[in-house]
């Protein structure tokens, strides 16, 4: 049964907006959890007696698990209850919390980042089919804005409250702290979700066929631009704020509040531009986020340039996550979680390949390395897309019409 045949059939039985809201609260917990070790960077490489690069490899696990686990948690979980995949799901993001606050080395602090990348990798794979299977098809747009509401949230508040936390009570308390939300998160959905039962789930053929569609590949190759980017240049900019802005926590934590509500608005407005033109969304957001690094190392040194180019890094950075889910979305209608398992896998290897190579730079060339790698990147993104997306748009799709144009 194709996701799309499983949106209508949920026309027929209502909405369950609780359960919707579930996953936005568990959306919530895992940017949280993702995004914290950018912000605790240099307390966590301090307790561990570590570099800021190996440090940042936290983030590098979680991605590199999240891409293998995306496509096998779709395959290998297709004949169970959706619902249990999601409880089971949320609880390896409150174990991965609890084992990072009592990491008392490396390894441990990355198995426990091993497990949030299961975690990852599974929920953002079956986010949009979720979605479908929740809510009857004229509210699937509703749905996945409720949802994506999570990530702004994070965003906002994740940065801010991770360096604010980590200076007032340590890194360890910030993670138990981020554990509680996941343990709200799992709360609600035991509540609230419906019984999802199991479809004739996806193979491995069905990711190869939707990789010979030219959309597809067109919005793989800019994410692994545009994401690598984004971040081999934020993993580190605790680093270049400490040591080229020289600001200290609580200015630091201003600044990455900064970068929450840029993100916040340009969450909601990438909504709204990628429903008019994904390709034009994606590209918007890759320049803005380019310029935001090449200001910050033309003059990263001034506190107020700093201020507004952690803003606008925000708002662009916010822009391009639904923008690239829409261009996919649109490409594979009758496939969501094979396509979202697609785009996660390219996410986090995107994520992972920007961590190492910034995790080098870092700690060769210092923090503007990093930061000038994520400028160059995020231009070579904005191009594939303006370039490759035009064509693709009238392109065949093994599913879909001869020359059909799509929003663009």
């Amino acid at each position: 049964m194709s996701d799309m045949s499983r949106a209508d059939d949920t026309a027929t039985t209502g909405a369950a907006w609780g359960a919707v809201l579930s996953l936005s609260v568990g959306v919530f917990a895992l940017v949280t959890a993702e995004f914290l070790p950018a912000s605790l960077l240099t307390p966590m490489a301090t307790d561990l007696h570590i570099s800021y690069g190996a440090a940042g490899q936290a983030v590098t696990a979680t991605a590199l698990v999240a891409a293998v686990a995306a496509p096998a948690v779709v395959i290998g979980t297709a004949k169970i209850d959706r619902r249990m995949v999601v409880w089971g799901l949320s609880l390896l993001l409150v174990l991965s919390d609890l084992l990072a606050a009592a990491a008392s080395n490396i390894w441990v602090l990355l198995l426990a980042r091993v497990l949030l990348g299961v975690a990852l990798g599974g929920t953002w794979s079956l986010a949009a089919a979720l979605a479908l299977r929740l809510v009857p098809a004229r509210m699937v747009a509703r749905a996945m804005s409720i949802i994506f509401t999570g990530v702004t949230a994070a965003s906002v508040c994740a940065p801010a409250l991770g360096a604010y936390l980590g200076d007032l009570w340590g890194w360890r308390a910030t993670f138990l702290a981020a554990s509680s939300i996941g343990i709200v998160a799992l709360a609600i959905q035991l509540t609230t979700m419906p019984r999802l039962p199991s479809t004739d789930g996806p193979t491995l053929r069905t990711f190869f066929l939707l990789l010979r569609r030219p959309r597809i590949r067109t919005g793989l190759i800019t994410v692994m631009f545009v994401i690598s980017g984004h971040f081999a240049g934020f993993t580190y900019v605790r680093p270049f704020l400490e040591q080229v802005s020289r600001l200290d926590v609580r200015t630091l934590s201003m600044v990455l509040l900064a970068f929450g509500i840029g993100g916040f608005f340009g969450n909601f407005a990438g909504g709204m531009m990628s429903g008019r033109s994904p390709r034009v969304s994606v590209a918007v957001g890759a320049v803005l986020l380019a310029a935001t690094a090449f200001a910050l190392l033309g003059d990263g040194t001034s506190t107020p340039i700093a201020f507004v180019a952690l803003a606008v890094w925000g708002f662009a950075f916010g822009v391009l996550p639904v923008s690239i889910q829409t261009w996919t979305t649109q490409a594979a209608l009758d496939h969501a979680e094979s396509a979202g398992a697609l785009l996660v896998t390219t996410f986090q290897i995107a994520i992972a390949t920007g961590a190492i190579l910034g995790g080098v730079l870092v700690d060769r060339l210092g923090a503007p390395g990093a930061i000038g790698y994520c400028g160059v990147a995020l231009l070579v993104g904005a191009a594939t897309m303006l370039g490759l997306g035009r064509g693709s748009m009238y392109a065949r799709d093994q599913a879909g019409d001869d020359g059909v144009p799509v929003t663009s």
